[in-house]
């Protein structure tokens, strides 16, 4: 299938490991112009490196560190670069009950999810209007349609940006500009290792236990790969996924007891 993304600009957030990473490197094989951003230099050059080029590709990076959205802002400005997709992806908050969580933990994911989210948006889309094209996919989590144990702040603000997207969907769906969340369920990033390392220290089982469970919870029985993530993202980014918007898509194994 050709999904047409030649000559289009896509900036992928989070981009220098797991999802984000996978999807950048997917993109740009499918012919797309690839913009990192993440807030490490050294990691956004070696990614830059590995990304395909067909000789007519134009890629590159911005640095930008989500916890500080004016930062976010003004990167984004002085860049004058304009995007027709736009790949939202912020790692997840530190794990724990909710009774425990401090303000400040809802505060911190809320500004780097929902807050910067909407800044790029913001951003981008006047000039995706002008293209009457354009695709916003938000990585978010299962946990929007079944929140996870020991995930609270995660499940709160996942919800959030569920919403908001969805609402967003209703607003910009009659410029050409659709707006879509993948649901990862338990992938192979660092994300999933931290999780893991700590259900493992509280729990006192070891983490090939922990990790066992977890993959046995889904009909898969195993962890997803990045790439597989990747490719249902880089599809919904596509002319062929055009009357595809405002929902969810949980690629879990089919982890998810709801539809």
């Amino acid at each position: 299938m050709d999904l047409k993304l030649q000559n289009k600009n896509a900036l992928v957030c989070g981009s220098t490991q797991g999802i984000g990473k996978a999807t950048a490197l997917l993109l740009a094989a499918e012919g797309a112009n690839v913009t990192l951003i993440a807030r490490n230099k050294e990691k956004l050059a070696s990614v830059l490196a590995e990304l395909k080029n067909n000789g007519a590709q134009c890629h590159g990076y911005l640095v930008a560190d989500f916890s500080k959205p004016n930062e976010l802002k003004a990167v984004l400005e002085k860049s004058e670069l304009q995007f027709h997709i736009l790949i939202n992806n912020t790692g997840g908050p530190a794990g724990g009950p909710i009774f425990k969580a401090t303000i400040e933990e809802f505060e911190n994911a809320f500004t780097q999810h929902l807050k910067c989210n909407h800044i790029l948006v913001q951003s981008l889309v006047p000039f995706m209007k002008t293209q009457c094209f354009g695709r916003i996919i938000n990585v978010i989590s299962t946990s929007v349609k079944q929140p996870l144990d020991g995930l609270g702040v995660s499940n709160t603000i996942r919800g959030a940006v569920a919403n908001w997207s969805k609402t967003m969907a209703n607003e910009l769906g009659e410029f050409g500009i659709t707006v879509n969340n993948v649901l990862p369920g338990a992938t192979g990033t660092e994300r999933l290792n931290e999780i893991i390392k700590n259900k493992s220290a509280k729990t006192g089982k070891t983490l090939d236990e922990v990790a066992d469970a977890m993959k046995n919870s889904a009909p898969a029985k195993r962890f997803a790969k990045p790439e597989e993530v990747a490719a249902a993202i880089v599809f919904l980014t596509s002319e062929q996924a055009s009357y595809i918007n405002g929902i969810n898509i949980p690629i879990d194994g089919g982890r998810t007891k709801s539809l």
